[in-house]
């Protein structure tokens, strides 16, 4: 059995053991992918900041497929197999957590929780409470039923005040030892998909939090269709120009590489090639551009060289769940002539960028300041990949 990794008090269980029938990808439903990736990673991405252990339940043979998703999503992970039902799922997860002191159980098709509400539940738990429930207000008018009218449906009962009643999410937080004690005390005859419910039936008390319309969970193609608008396309493209003119005092710096001849004008290096990728990274996935991820005259990058500034923005994407596929730089300009080392350029972006950069080289025919030799201009292309 694993257990914890990571020193905390708090454990976050996450169930990702369902069959995902409603769903209907042929594949259990966390492991389905949405937005390009499984709905197990976009839940443990939402998960990567909260200070707790966290413990992945997953179906058997699945063991593995977590661990890479967990690895790909940033975050360290104790992956068990769930059981038949939900709750044998926690009860494993449970296990792997035995030295918390607190619990949350959430369910991975709640794969777009805000951290926020997950805090709220924390929160809740270190100022007293032994059992913490995120819920709404439920908007839809409600209408009871009798078992006959379950035949016919049309045969509807009264409706419901709304007023008294709230849609309940996840995470779930507990006191562990109030947990385990409502998971020991349960009746097997009744089936829970809930841990509040075994809970209050031990005549303990559940505190509400307020929950989010973000932490709805994947069920159906619908919910599928909604969690996929929200997270918006799994692939981008960006687009970066820049220009520096001849001038600078120090080495002449493009595409990574040192040239032989006079250097670029700029606050930094003046690499335009390096300029040009940042703002196709960071434009692909609407982060901005180079002057607001470094500043355009800070003094500590005074002379930096074009590598500092890409390598920012890949960090940048990674922290909002982008990865570069690849890119594509054209340089436009009479000196230096990028064919001579297009192999060793393309090399040393590449190895910035963590993935595929071409470079190619032009001349405007004479035309303009870039055709008279006064400046270097590059135009990027980035593809990045959520």
């Amino acid at each position: 059995m694993s257990r914890l990794r990571r020193v905390t008090d708090t454990a976050l269980i996450v169930v990702a053991a369902g069959s995902g029938t409603r769903l209907g990808r042929g594949v259990p439903k966390a492991f389905a992918e949405v937005a390009g990736a499984p709905i197990l990673e976009h839940a443990l991405r939402g998960l990567a900041a909260i200070d707790a252990a966290l413990v992945v339940v997953v179906p058997a043979g699945l063991e593995a497929d977590a661990a890479v998703i967990a690895a790909r999503a940033g975050v360290t992970v104790s992956v068990v197999v769930g059981g038949e039902t939900r709750a044998d799922s926690v009860a494993a997860g449970l296990d792997a957590a035995r030295d918390a002191r607190w619990v949350l159980v959430h369910d991975a098709a709640r794969a777009l929780t805000p951290a926020a509400q997950v805090e709220r539940v924390i929160a809740a738990l270190r100022a007293g409470a032994s059992a913490v429930v995120p819920v709404l207000p439920v908007v839809d008018t409600i209408r009871a039923v009798t078992p006959a009218s379950l035949a016919e449906p049309d045969e509807l009962g009264a409706i419901v005040d709304r007023a008294g009643l709230r849609a309940m999410q996840t995470p779930q937080g507990f006191d562990a030892t109030v947990l385990r004690r409502a998971y020991a005390e349960a009746d097997a005859r009744v089936a829970s998909t809930d841990d509040a419910q075994l809970v209050q039936a031990l005549g303990l008390p559940v505190a509400a939090v307020r929950g989010d319309d973000l932490a709805f969970k994947i069920t159906t193609p619908a919910d599928a269709d909604r969690a996929e608008s929200l997270l918006g396309p799994a692939i981008r493209v960006g687009v970066g120009a820049d220009v520096h003119a001849f001038g600078g005092d120090g080495p002449l710096r493009l595409a990574g590489l040192e040239w032989e001849g006079q250097g670029l004008e700029g606050h930094s290096d003046g690499d335009a090639v390096c300029h040009a990728i940042v703002d196709a990274l960071l434009g692909a996935a609407g982060l901005g551009d180079i002057g607001g991820l470094v500043g355009v005259d800070d003094p500590q990058h005074a002379g930096a060289h074009g590598e500092v500034f890409v390598r920012a923005a890949v960090a940048r994407l990674a922290e909002h769940g982008w990865r570069p596929v690849n890119v594509a730089v054209q340089v436009l300009g009479v000196r230096p002539r990028i064919g001579t080392r297009r192999d060793e350029a393309q090399g040393a972006l590449s190895a910035m960028v963590g993935a595929p950069v071409s470079v190619s080289g032009t001349t405007t025919d004479g035309l303009g300041a870039l055709g008279r030799g006064e400046g270097v201009q590059a135009i990027a292309t980035a593809l990045i990949r959520r």
